[in-house]
């Protein structure tokens, strides 16, 4: 369940009331005239199941709400009313299953963003990466994983091509290319000032067995593994079940392969160098493949429901 928070400017509240009255998922509407301030208007408050969420969302853009007033979405985890179910069965489908395309544009919009914060953790996360394959410890990978935040521009870049939103992809993109560029050379700058005081040696790179070898050796199961990845994490925001991401940011080495290219490069094992960005081009490409994948079939059923839909009786 949504809720919806909007300022209406007074020469919109009748067409607005109108619009929320004919939706069938809308329920629980509260008009208080003049309470709003900032932008003035009228205050409208309303419940809309998610399975709604985003034709209704869409309308009152149309309307030009979020021009002339205000529109702010809540998720409400439980609501206690047989007005609320009533709303639910006369939409079809499960909320779980809808997709609110307007919130997962905001949420990846807003990890998209090329912050000090987001360059910040992207550089943290590839120098624990780096650490953890020079002393061949795979916890050390599993916490770069984790600390990692490319998954949200990849989410990012994945919804706009979905959507064709040009400008949201170039900014995603952007995210990507220069977190990446900032966190590897700041590992390289770091591990060859450790070389050239003994506290790191290209001997530590050479080990056969490593446990953290598998990082610079991509094969098949790479990609099948960084696509199932991308499936289950661009459900997991579509579908606001966000537990399921921890999962999603441990079974990729996105930024473990940064890492391991970095500090192999500063040490001149040029061949481990080449399989550690071979193995970070197949996960960014595996994610971002399936993620899209996700995406347009989610968008196909969605809209396929709509059309076939029959129009519920009020």
């Amino acid at each position: 369940m949504l809720h919806l928070r909007l300022v209406c400017p007074p020469f919109l509240v009748g067409q607005l009331c109108d619009l929320l009255d004919a939706e069938p998922g809308v329920t629980n509407i509260v008009v208080l005239p003049g309470a709003a301030r900032q932008p003035p208007g009228d205050l409208v408050m309303c419940d809309v199941v998610r399975e709604a969420g985003s034709e209704v969302l869409a309308r009152l853009r149309e309307l030009g709400l979020s021009v002339d007033g205000s529109i702010a979405v809540h998720t409400v985890d439980t609501t206690l009313s047989e007005a609320a179910d009533r709303a639910a069965e006369r939409v079809p489908g499960y909320g779980a299953d809808a997709v609110v395309w307007e919130e997962i544009e905001a949420r990846t919009s807003e990890e998209s963003t090329l912050s000090w914060t987001y360059l910040a953790f992207m550089t943290i996360a590839t120098l624990i990466a780096g650490v953890g394959v020079l002393v061949d410890q795979p916890i050390l990978i599993v916490g770069a994983m984790v600390v990692g935040p490319e998954f949200g521009p990849l989410a990012g870049l994945s919804v706009a091509v979905v959507r064709r939103q040009w400008p949201a992809l170039w900014a995603s993109a952007r995210a990507l290319l220069v977190g990446f560029a900032v966190a590897m050379t700041a590992t390289l700058v770091l591990a060859a000032v450790g070389r050239l005081v003994g506290a790191v040696q290209p001997r530590m790179l050479d080990r056969e067995a490593a446990l953290t070898a598998f990082i610079s050796r991509p094969d098949g199961f790479s990609l099948l593994i960084a696509m199932l990845a991308g499936a289950a994490g661009i459900l997991s925001l579509t579908s606001a079940k966000s537990g399921a991401l921890i999962g999603v940011l441990i079974s990729v080495t996105t930024v473990p392969a940064a890492g391991n290219a970095a500090v192999a490069l500063a040490l001149g094992h040029l061949g481990v160098a080449g399989g550690a960005l071979l193995q970070l081009l197949v996960n960014l490409t595996g994610i971002v493949a399936a993620a899209v994948t996700v995406l347009s079939v989610q968008r196909w059923a969605q809209d396929r429901g709509r059309r076939t839909a029959p129009t519920p009786a009020r």
